[in-house]
């Protein structure tokens, strides 16, 4: 939900067609047009890539810098920030110990089966494509959520998680979007007692978690086999929590509406929204865990929710940010601005530079048999691994198919800026005559 809305909970609320036989046919010759890589290695594990590796130089980079660590950034501070929250509120019996989990090193190439089926992914959906995702091979992919390790934390036994980390996805280009981003993922399972506790005068509970008959059906309130009164309590356990947390960001007078929502793996699902500094922001996206998730994680005496927030969108409000580039700064001046900062401290950006636009289009022809949509990913990922942080937004400007010559035309404009200094055309053109030549010569694309 950060990088514009859905992307808080998960990338996996939009359903459309799984990529044509043509796009398959043409991310499988331009996977073989990419620099060849006999072994990928991340996390101190190594993979073979085949023709659908899709890594583009410019997330290699990303991969090799784990800015959430990092105390001088804005990120780290929201991250902890929260969990010191989640800590200090919600504690053991007895005030033991937290009663979250919190897992920060799940690796982050994860298996399709992880990204997509242990959270019931239709398999026509889009977010499959490699258009969307960056896959290693056909078994593994960079994890595009932090839901990814739901099914293999609950199957390893865990009950009350937080995961944290940075995931990846194949997007657009702006100042709110950005092929690597951080999110914090809330898993919260619960017993028959922990959840309805029992009846004063006897040992059975007040009541089940599970319906008596197994014909129930799914409706909008629950899903087939939850009680009613189970999924009611859980929901208000959730929105307690949640509401309470967002107190915690946004201060108590801040107004907060909850909206129905869809996502493969909750039913029912909402979204949070707060009304702050005038507009109604999107926080979060959660809902009360599909029991098929469970169970495929051996987990069938309990039911749960999940939540998950979009670590980006939440700090550019906080802290006034107007560029999501800008957590990828290694300039002091920004980075000195959070520097030794306490969690709860009110901190708000100082911008440091202003410099002015430099704006180029690029026009081409599609190779033959290539549709529209299969081009725009590769655009956007070349077009970030030549110009780097100096490129602030790229937009598709035009579309135009001649059928008499049967072909197809793009074109987009880029816009370049640094925080750093003011850009020349002479320099700016430098870096767009190595764009133009490399989509020419990696993707066959005639310039125009």
């Amino acid at each position: 939900m950060l990088q514009t809305g859905r992307r808080c909970f998960s990338v996996l609320a939009r359903c459309q067609p799984i990529a044509t036989s043509s796009a398959r046919a043409y991310s499988t010759e331009k996977a073989q047009k990419m620099e060849k890589k006999e072994i990928f290695e991340l996390d101190g594990r190594q993979y073979t890539p085949d023709a659908l590796y899709n890594l583009s130089p410019a997330v290699r980079r990303l991969l090799d810098r784990r800015i959430l660590q990092e105390t001088s950034n804005p990120l780290n501070l929201l991250k902890r920030r929260v969990v010191d929250y989640v800590h200090q509120t919600y504690r053991k019996p007895g005030n033991r110990s937290p009663l979250f989990t919190i897992c920060e090193s799940e690796p982050r190439v994860v298996t399709t089966y992880q990204n997509f089926d242990s959270l019931l992914t239709p398999e026509d959906h889009v977010s499959r494509r490699p258009s969307d995702t960056y896959y290693v091979n056909r078994e593994h992919c960079l994890r595009a959520h932090t839901s990814a390790h739901q099914h293999t934390l609950m199957k390893q036994g865990l009950d009350v998680f937080l995961v944290i980390g940075d995931v990846y996805r194949r997007d657009e280009v702006d100042r709110t979007h950005y092929p690597c981003f951080h999110q914090i993922e809330g898993v919260r399972l619960y017993t028959r007692d922990e959840l309805l506790g029992k009846k004063s005068d006897a040992s059975e509970n007040a009541a089940e978690l599970f319906t008596v008959t197994r014909d129930a059906s799914r409706i909008p309130e629950k899903q087939e086999t939850h009680s009613l009164d189970a999924v009611k309590a859980a929901e208000i356990q959730l929105k307690q929590f949640l509401e309470s947390l967002c107190d915690e960001l946004f201060g108590r007078d801040a107004d907060k509406r909850w909206v129905d929502a869809y996502f493969p793996f909750t039913h029912p699902s909402w979204e949070l929204e707060v009304f702050y500094n005038g507009q109604w922001l999107e926080v979060l996206g959660c809902g009360i865990m599909e029991q098929k998730l469970l169970e495929s994680a051996g987990v069938t005496d309990k039911i749960g929710w999940a939540f998950g927030i979009g670590l980006e969108r939440i700090a550019m409000v906080l802290y006034g940010i107007p560029d999501i580039r800008l957590f990828w700064s290694k300039d002091t001046g920004f980075l000195s601005q959070f520097a030794g900062k306490q969690p709860g401290e009110d901190v708000k950006y100082k911008q440091i530079s202003a410099h002015p636009q430099v704006i180029f289009d690029i026009s081409f022809f599609l190779p033959d048999s290539t549709e529209f949509n299969d081009m725009t990913s590769d655009v956007y990922d070349t077009i970030r691994t030549i110009g780097g942080e100096l490129v602030e937004q790229v937009k598709l400007t035009d579309e135009f198919e001649n059928k008499k010559k049967a072909k197809k035309s793009q074109t987009y404009r880029i816009v370049y800026r640094s925080h750093e200094k003011a850009l020349t055309k002479e320099e700016v053109n430098v870096i767009h005559k190595q764009i133009e030549q490399s989509l020419s010569t990696t993707y066959g694309v005639v310039l125009r």
